[in-house]
């Protein structure tokens, strides 16, 4: 539910809940009220006329005594004089909250409640009033509030006489004093209720959500990504949780990248450092030699500066591949994809690969399979750098003391050209088969300084061919040899329909 549907349900609730329960609790104490009246007081069929109407009830309550004093003033008069008639017609009156008050000559003879209601004696009227004629009596406010009704009478030896019969209005009528209690406490509790259920309401919807996002914004504040939001509350509310969510995931996923990032670039500081040091030292100790005159024939001399160049060129490719890798790192490779004859591209290849492995003392084997008028769309330079990274990867972990062998075959497979390169090196663990592509792994955890390499070059393969839009991957068996393989689409012209 969105927050401004939410607000108008609240506003109408405030306003139509209360009164709904409110006429739902008068009807029902009303009723419960009318029908102890009814029991209480002999009414029948009583309604709400008779909660509102005290005379009603107190003429129903009073009705058959008035009517024994009213003939009683008509026949015997006397009896009124008698105190102890008086009396028992007072204890009569008592059950219904009444009192007799009897006046003769202007002089009260007879008063049925004590203490002496002073301000009301100066307020009851005179013998023959017009208010006696009336059959409901009348009624005194103020602080008396009492119903009053008079019959006069006439004695011989007294003269005339008035006798009033007193009823208490809210004694007399103790269900309404009990209904305006009753729903006074309805309405306190349909209020707290209502008040309760719409705080509990907008709170679950909207409090609490903001309450979560606040602790996890001081989580985040605090560096604290480890931790997750549930969309929850109202539509808007909901959606910022998402958001929030989404936006805690990417800052994570960014400190891990960063992590991994400071991981990788300190690593590559050390093996830099420890990969410069070999070739480094070798220069100095080979200038130091020839320095010193150690190389004191021409043939020494020729070994030396030989050596020296060697480990200048080893320098070299690795400040290449560290310049590529840079680059790879912010996607800033400079491509120039055109059509390449796959024949002509791997023939040249494979001559130049077995000028230089030929000097190194390793057998080349190159074969072709693909015919010659296959084309594919590729950097020519990039995948050069592949085969010479996989090849230059081979010669790093060939055994020198038996004969080495690297084999390059271009195949065709359908849709794509695959490229195997070959070698009969020592192989790689089944454990280790997995992860030879990733940034700086090495198989020799303790990096041989023997071996040499950055432990990137096979990370810069698989980059280049994932941008070319092929893949890279490894078979391998333990001193038996690595199989390299990775393939790319060939390019196919599409006809145009006229």
């Amino acid at each position: 539910m969105k927050l401004k549907t939410r607000i108008i349900v609240s506003f109408f609730i405030i306003i139509l809940e209360p009164l709904l329960f409110t006429g739902v609790a008068f009807w029902g104490f009303s009723q419960y009220q009318l029908k102890a009246i009814e029991k209480q007081y002999g009414i029948e069929n009583a309604t709400y006329e008779s909660l509102t109407n005290t005379a009603e009830v107190i003429n129903s309550m009073t009705s058959g005594t008035i009517g024994r004093l009213s003939e009683a003033a008509k026949e015997s008069p006397k009896d009124l004089e008698n105190i102890e008639y008086l009396d028992s017609v007072n204890k009569e009156l008592e059950q219904v909250h009444s009192y007799l008050i009897v006046r003769e000559d202007d002089k009260i003879r007879y008063i049925g409640c004590d203490p002496y209601p002073s301000e009301l004696i100066s307020r009851l009227p005179d013998y023959k009033d017009d208010s006696s004629d009336s059959s409901d009596g009348f009624y005194l406010g103020g602080k008396i509030k009492a119903l009053v009704k008079q019959i006069d009478f006439e004695t011989s030896e007294q003269g005339k006489g008035s006798l009033f019969v007193v009823s208490s209005v809210f004694k007399t009528l103790p269900q309404i004093e009990e209904l305006i209690r009753n729903m006074l406490a309805a309405v306190v509790i349909i209020l707290t209720i209502t008040a309760f259920g719409l705080t509990w309401w907008i709170y679950r919807g909207v409090i609490s959500p903001l309450d979560k996002l606040r602790t996890a914004t001081q989580k985040i504040k605090e560096g604290n990504l480890d931790f997750s939001i549930a969309s929850e509350g109202v539509n808007e509310i909901s959606d910022l949780c998402q958001d929030f969510e989404a936006m805690r995931q990417r800052l994570k996923e960014n400190a891990e990248e960063k992590l991994e990032f400071d991981k990788d670039n300190k690593e590559l500081i050390s093996n830099i450092s420890h990969d410069l040091k070999t070739p480094i030292t070798a220069i100095k100790g080979y200038v130091e030699g020839i320095m010193d005159g150690v190389a004191n024939t021409p043939e020494k001399m020729d070994r030396y500066i030989h050596t020296i160049y060697n480990k200048a060129n080893d320098m070299d490719r690795l400040i290449n591949e560290l310049t590529f890798y840079s680059k790879m790192d912010t996607n800033r490779i400079p491509y120039t994809f055109n059509k390449i004859s796959v024949t002509e591209f791997f023939d040249d290849c494979a001559e130049e690969l077995d000028s230089e492995l030929e000097s190194k003392s390793v057998q080349f084997q190159y074969s072709n399979y693909v015919g010659p008028g296959v084309l594919v769309i590729a950097d020519a330079e990039q995948i050069k750098r592949v085969i010479n990274n996989i090849v230059s990867n081979s010669l790093k972990y060939m055994d020198s003391s038996r004969e080495r062998r690297i084999n390059l075959r271009v195949k065709d497979v359908g849709d794509f050209v695959q490229v195997e390169i070959e070698d009969n090196g020592k192989g790689i663990a089944a454990k280790d088969l997995p992860n030879i592509f990733d940034r700086f792994y090495r198989t020799d955890a303790s990096r041989n300084s023997s071996k040499g390499g950055s432990g990137i070059g096979l990370s810069i393969v698989k980059k280049v061919m994932e941008d070319h839009g092929g893949k890279v991957w490894a078979t391998s068996k333990e001193n038996i040899g690595t199989v390299m393989y990775f393939v790319l689409r060939k390019y196919q012209e599409v006809p145009i329909n006229e």
